[in-house]
């Protein structure tokens, strides 16, 4: 695994680490490859033209010099043709030269937005191969948020990789000419380059570690800035009063992060600047050297141009290829956050050889000493469930908050696997059946819904995505759930956009959005229907009318209520109390009031309530 083979230790980067991170790199450019396959290999082709242009520039530079000087020592010479082809040559390497460089970034560009984008479905595509309880996990949630981080930000390091090939190719040819006239500049410019190669190295490396250090808090930074400024927030920010508490954490946060990045950045400037002056010390040493071998007649002007120009280049180009290793390697390392995500399995197994769903269901579902404990938890979510919820029987399931109703449907659904027994459906393991034929059988609605920010017809739809364009269905499912007397007040009827995030669309109140998210519910012919609150945000009337519908549309199909209304409850066929994840009493609303225990406790509770 990758997790193993690649563990990085944020606070502890060597340079054998960094080096060791660039086996990321073919993997990396796997991916661009895979993006767009022909601009990956045209930038290329293309950053191989440009890296002979620097020396081409240069030798034809000399090469004009040397004829100038030589037209001006001997005025008898009249024909001029060779320098005049020299400066038309020199003028159209230029002319290349700037083409190359902008059809190169234009490639750079477009690559970098194809890679983008297909980054990112293809961590949307993983994402939704992975448990619903993994998404609950912080440290999970962690990597998930530095991979899709990762999606723009390697779109640089993509563009950087490409430059570092090209820059070594250039620095290739102007060696070459370097080491025809003396070996001893290349060393000299190697010690005044790699101080500042290390110590960018070593800063660069504190950087890493802080700001891996800090993605928790950063997440935090983010969620207060949004709780501080948003129309979801608002009421409940100055009904209590929270502006003053949320604007003092998130200036506690940010505070914090900018006195350690401003201690790192002060620290990396006072060093770089003595690594840049010893950096400058070498280069005029060695371009003294060439001026006085010029002046005492061992090379010629052209060539002074030539080998100054050759050394002011190289060491440019050595030291953008030297930093810019740091800054390719330190690419390399965060690759490890969005590779490593890829690595990540989902736990939930799917059958080899899947059953289809059974239409109709028999013998229904039946738990057999379940239970359920969250990862990294000692406490367990549910336990010790044994109970058949028969074919066409209505479940309802009540308890305190907490007491593990939504993880029981959650583990009908297989959205979580039990950690201990098992789920049978018609007498065989849930697990051997088709995951997808399942879900698509089990109307699920649960409390907390997403209230997606498009039109109405497609806020129905996501119950059945697959039938988005079947406008009869949608209709009928909104008919279902009472939703359509509110297509008929808005503006654009089902086309109406929904929640305020785009222009012209309407917020609804509670209890609308709940009949839309209803009529989701709807949208499938499930044999199974799975309502958790379903009227939590309704009046009485409404959710009289909602239930006498509920009942005609679920008449010989199964369905589980989850309530804290009691009158809701007792519509159910039986009613499982749960206490602490654990099923405490079981039976008919007649039958658990007689028994004078925790449901008639409850209920008696609830009934003074209303007196």
């Amino acid at each position: 695994m990758r997790e193993t083979k690649n563990k990085i230790d944020p606070n502890n980067i060597t340079f054998k680490k960094r080096l060791a991170a660039l086996g990321n790199l073919p993997a990396f450019f796997k991916l661009a490859w895979q993006s767009s396959p022909s601009k990956t290999l045209m930038s290329f082709i293309l950053r191989i033209l440009r890296s002979a242009m620097p020396v081409a520039l240069l030798y034809v530079g000399k090469l004009i010099v040397d004829q100038v000087v030589l037209l001006n020592r001997t005025p008898n010479i009249s024909d001029h043709t060779y320098l005049w082809q020299l400066v038309a040559l020199e003028f159209v390497l230029a002319i290349a030269t700037d083409g190359l460089n902008r059809l190169i970034n234009l490639l750079d560009s477009l690559l970098g937005d194809l890679f983008s984008n297909y980054t990112s479905v293809k961590i949307m595509r993983h994402a939704a191969t992975l448990d619903l309880d993994q998404f609950e996990d912080s440290v999970f949630y962690d990597k998930l948020e530095r991979a899709r981080q990762q999606t723009i930000g390697r779109t640089m390091l993509l563009s950087q990789v490409m430059s570092q090939v090209q820059d070594m190719i250039s620095m290739a040819f102007l060696i070459t000419g370097l080491l025809a006239f003396n070996p001893w500049l290349i060393l000299l410019l190697l010690v005044a380059i790699l101080p500042a190669f290390l110590g960018e190295s070593h800063f660069n490396n504190q950087n890493y570690a802080l700001s891996r250090s800090q993605t928790p808090e950063r997440r935090e930074l983010d969620y207060l800035r949004y709780l501080g400024a948003s129309d979801e927030t608002a009421k409940e920010v100055k009904i209590f009063n929270l502006a003053d508490f949320v604007i003092s954490r998130f200036k506690t946060l940010s505070e914090r992060f900018y006195a350690d990045n401003s201690r790192l950045a002060v620290r990396r400037s006072a060093w770089g600047s003595f690594f840049s002056l010893i950096g400058n010390t070498g280069y005029y040493g060695a371009y003294l050297f060439i001026i006085i071998r010029t002046i005492n007649g061992y090379l010629s002007v052209g060539d002074l141009t030539f080998l100054a120009g050759s050394f002011r280049q190289l060491r440019a180009l050595m030291e953008t290829v030297l930093n810019r290793f740091t800054a390719v390697s330190q690419g390399a390392i965060y690759l490890n956050d969005f590779l490593d995500f890829f690595e990540i399995k989902p736990r939930i197994s799917v059958a080899v050889n899947p059953l289809p769903f059974p239409n109709p269901i028999k013998q229904g579902f039946t738990f057999e000493n379940v239970g359920f404990q969250y990862h990294n938890s000692e406490r367990w979510a549910n336990r010790n469930l044994n109970f058949t919820l028969h074919p066409g029987e209505k479940l309802a399931l009540v308890g305190e908050n907490g007491a593990g109703k939504t993880t029981l449907v959650k583990l009908l659904a297989r959205l979580y696997e039990p950690t201990e027994g098992r789920i049978l459906l018609d007498g065989v393991d849930l697990r051997e059946y088709s995951i997808n034929d399942l879900r698509f059988n089990l109307g699920v609605i649960f409390q907390d819904y997403i209230r997606y920010q498009m039109t109405l017809a497609q806020n129905i739809a996501v119950g059945n995505i697959k039938e988005i364009d079947n406008k009869e269905l949608i209709i009928k499912a909104a008919t279902e759930s009472l939703a359509d007397t509110l297509a008929n007040k808005l503006p654009n009827n089902y086309e109406q956009w929904l929640g305020r995030r785009f222009n012209e669309g309407i917020e609804l109140s509670g209890g609308e959005w709940q009949k839309v998210a209803l009529a989701r519910a709807y949208m499938k012919d499930a044999q199974v229907l799975i309502l958790d609150e379903p009227t939590a945000a309704l009046d009485a009337r409404a959710e009289y009318e909602v239930f006498q519908r509920f009942a005609q549309l679920t008449e010989g199909k199964s369905a589980v209520l989850i309530s804290h209304r009691f009158s809701t409850a007792r519509l159910a066929d039986r009613i499982i109390v749960l206490e602490q994840g654990e099923m405490l009493e079981i039976g008919t609303h007649e039958q658990l009031l007689s028994r004078k225990g925790r449901y008639a406790e409850l209920f008696e509770l609830q009934a003074m309530g209303y007196q």
